[in-house]
């Protein structure tokens, strides 16, 4: 009997985006139930006993085994994993050691603070990073400007090394220690952000804005700005509306990666500047070896991270009907 696979099954169909759709779905399910098995193996892949880890060496014997059947620890593996799906199809994600809570609601408690940082960083990033990319390409095209194009390599290669967590020390020594403009730590009124924000926000657009550059100059040597060109367009209207639609596929594909390395990214920025949100919390969990808690919080910045890249999938195909994103 012959094996009949989703990808075959999606060449069948005739439609083009019937076709697209079902290969992509299908990826990302398989993807989703990876990472499901990954976080599940997690736990029990780290030597000895994790509740007794949690609650230390001197804990009543009692106390451990009772945890231990609350968590469920003391079923087989295939019952174990068996529950552990079908709570996460209940949108529960099991219990913490240590705050002896839902592990759900610890995170949507702390999803909301990292999100709060994430998104204004992710705006700002391209609100910098396109414009800046551009005004670069057009001022560098044809090896014009050799000595500025020098600077913006020298400034954002720079930038773009620099590590998040080292940046945001250096603010936080800058506008919060010499120059008090900013609170040093914590969430509170408006200007608490803007520290946190800006450490996000630097290293990506430096490096995206090197990226925006070199897509920009491969744009403006097609025969359609040629054609633009010699048709003696305005310059406003042959870049913002033949070259910068064009830069919209990569753009989308970058951006979709780039939210998803700033949720990660967080991890760093938050913990230097105390932010609640799930950057502090996974390092949290990990020193005090809560497992059921890092488990969850690795569960949903994977399950983002493929979301986030499956929308862009998506989002690429319907901008770029003929990208081999859609055939493929």
């Amino acid at each position: 009997m012959a094996t009949i696979t989703l990808d075959s099954l999606g060449a069948r169909v005739r439609s083009p985006w019937a076709g697209f759709l079902l290969r992509r779905t299908w990826r990302l399910l398989v993807s989703l139930a990876a990472l499901v098995t990954a976080a599940f193996a997690m736990i029990h892949l780290i030597p000895g006993d994790p509740v007794r880890a949690a609650l230390g060496t001197t804990a009543d014997p009692a106390l451990v085994e009772a945890r231990r059947q609350s968590l469920g620890l003391d079923q087989s593996l295939p019952k174990q994993y068996g529950d552990f799906v079908g709570d996460l199809l209940q949108g529960r994600l099991g219990e913490s050691i240590g705050a002896q809570m839902p592990v759900s609601e610890i995170i949507s408690g702390r999803l909301p603070a990292t999100l709060q940082i994430a998104v204004p960083a992710f705006v700002l990033i391209l609100l910098i990073a396109v414009p800046v990319g551009m005004t670069a390409a057009v001022l560098t095209k044809d090896g014009r400007g050799r000595r500025g194009e020098l600077v913006f390599t020298g400034v954002t290669g720079l930038l773009g090394a620099v590590p998040e967590f080292l940046l945001a020390v250096g603010l936080i020594a800058a506008f919060a220690v010499a120059w008090p403009l900013f609170p040093v730590a914590s969430r509170g009124g408006a200007d608490s952000y803007v520290l946190p924000v800006l450490a996000l926000t630097v290293v990506p657009a430096a490096s995206l804005s090197r990226i925006v550059r070199v897509e920009t100059l491969r744009v403006l040597g097609e025969d359609y700005m040629r054609t633009a060109r010699a048709k003696r367009l305005p310059a406003r209207l042959r870049y913002l509306r033949h070259a910068l639609p064009n830069l919209l596929t990569s753009s989308l594909t970058l951006g979709g990666l780039l939210f998803s390395s700033l949720l990660a990214g967080t991890v760093l920025v938050e913990n230097v500047f105390a932010w609640p949100g799930l950057g502090t919390t996974i390092v949290q969990a990990i020193t005090e070896k809560d497992y059921p808690l890092v488990q969850g919080v690795v569960l949903v910045y994977g399950a983002a991270a493929l979301l986030i890249t499956f929308v862009v999938d998506v989002a690429v195909a319907v901008a770029d009907p003929q990208s081999t994103v859609r055939g493929s």
